[in-house]
């Protein structure tokens, strides 16, 4: 008697479980827009963008009959990933994405493996567990975290300037010394956002700062010696000044020399005409004139 009506029992489970994948199949071939996200989840889970991530069902009951992943990406169409221990089938339905598969055989483990995670991947996986001794789930909250790229250099006007590339969610930027500072976000429309802190320290004797991202990924700081820069940039005045004025006494010298020249050569010319008319010759060695 006693394992007639557990056979009853799992057959009627059976059926249930059957009528609500099919329930469940039509809606999503109807509406995959439309599918309404749960409400919260049981937990949340954070996950490196390029890594592999393992979602547990609830613990291994022996009575199970069925269990289903349903998987609700952002911004997709959800699918179900079923699996039925009684004949140890496995079905799939509107499941595209390779990376998301059972971690092993799913007769044996149905903990879900995503490898490697990916920006898309952000959304609930719900676990669901049909049993003789009842229904057992848990859902998750998949956020990726993607790490920003940090990059600290030199802006226009005499400005430094942090930014924080492509990171998930947005990063902080801190600065040392504190100076005259201004910050802008600009979303990139997968997720991720860029940050960018433009500084000067305009009357104030910095010689070096530093900036520090602050980021669930973890934290990284730079730093940039501003008396380098300065240096050089005064260097660089000091020899084209110093250029400029050899320059321009070369050209000076050249003209003066090029004066005297020609007035002594006029002088001479002038001296060997008169005494010539006069039926005299002269030496003119040693004439020195100045003009």
């Amino acid at each position: 008697m006693h394992t007639l009506g557990t056979s009853a029992l799992r057959v009627l489970m059976s059926v249930n479980i059957l009528v609500s994948a099919s329930t469940f199949s039509s809606s999503v071939k109807g509406k995959q827009r439309s599918l309404t996200l749960p409400a919260e989840a049981n937990s949340s889970l954070s996950v490196l963008v390029d890594t592999k991530a393992v979602l547990l069902c609830p613990p291994d009951n022996p009575t199970a009959l069925v269990v289903t992943w349903t998987i609700i990406p952002r911004d997709q169409s959800p699918c179900t990933r079923v699996h039925r221990k009684d004949n140890n089938e496995t079905s799939v339905r509107n499941c595209t994405d390779a990376r998301i598969s059972w971690e092993s055989r799913p007769d044996q483990n149905p903990a879900l493996q995503i490898d490697p995670v990916a920006l898309t991947h952000d959304g609930y996986y719900r676990c669901e567990v049909a049993a003789a001794d009842g229904n057992f789930g848990h859902t998750y909250y998949l956020r990726v975290l993607v790490p920003p790229k940090v990059t600290l250099f030199r802006g226009s006007n005499g400005t430094i300037v942090c930014r924080a590339a492509a990171g998930k969610p947005s990063a902080q930027i801190f600065w040392t010394p504190e100076g005259d500072c201004h910050t802008e976000e600009e979303p990139l429309g997968n997720g991720t956002v860029t940050v960018q802190s433009t500084c000067h320290w305009e009357g104030r004797q910095v010689s070096n700062v530093s900036c520090s991202v602050s980021h669930v990924t973890g934290n990284k700081s730079l730093s940039l010696e501003l008396e380098t820069g300065d240096q050089l940039s005064l260097n660089l005045t000091i020899l084209y000044i110093t250029s400029s004025i050899s320059v321009a006494l070369v050209i000076v010298g050249s003209i003066w020399l090029w004066r005297i020249g020609c007035c002594r050569y006029s002088v001479m010319l002038f001296l060997q005409l008169y005494w010539a008319r006069r039926g005299k010759v002269y030496g003119i060695d040693g004439v020195e004139l100045i003009c």
